[in-house]
């Protein structure tokens, strides 16, 4: 059940990561013809790119680490010997989930702050708010915490067991939306 539900959000995340890579690439070409054309280029592009960009990629983190794209140095698996893909799946795990907990804990109270201090970015004509780049980040951040925890702790069931691992494979895991 939880991994149903897990799909079902990091899909959803990924198809509005898609949606606002693809507005935000009418917004450039808007501001590229706008400056060459008109010479008046779209007000807040600069700002509006920039915290776009942010949240697409905290958008797109738990599908990364979910369909097993991250990055693995398979040298480092095999020096491990047979049980390399277990431990790797644990050391991950835990490693993965420190990591992203930590930028959890350390985006806590910037993003309450942005939030109630109603903190913005760009001067003059348009102003984008900070809040919802900061929630981003440590919302898509915790989802990506549980998902390192879920891994690692079926990477410890598979130690103890003796079984092989059900690791993310990419081209498996990746599947329609």
């Amino acid at each position: 059940m939880f991994n149903r539900i897990n799909d079902r959000l990091v899909y959803v995340l990924l198809a509005v990561a898609a949606l606002i890579t693809f507005c935000l690439s009418f917004l450039i070409v808007a501001d590229v013809v706008g400056r060459v054309v008109f010479n008046s280029p779209v007000k807040g592009t600069p700002e509006i790119v920039s915290m776009s960009i942010v949240i697409i990629c905290f958008l797109l983190a738990g599908y990364s680490v979910q369909s097993g794209s991250m990055l693995q140095a398979d040298i480092l698996v095999g020096l491990f010997g047979k049980r390399g893909p277990w431990i790797s799946a644990l050391m991950s795990g835990v490693l993965g989930a420190a990591f992203f907990s930590l930028i959890v804990w350390g985006s806590y109270e910037p993003a309450l702050h942005a939030w109630n201090s109603g903190e913005f970015e760009g001067e003059g004509a348009l102003r984008i708010p900070v809040w919802p780049a900061r929630f981003t980040v440590m919302l898509g951040s915790l989802l990506v915490t549980v998902i390192y925890v879920g891994q690692a702790a079926n990477a410890a069931v598979a130690i103890i067991r003796g079984t092989a691992p059900d690791l993310p494979r990419p081209a498996e895991s990746a599947g329609p939306l």
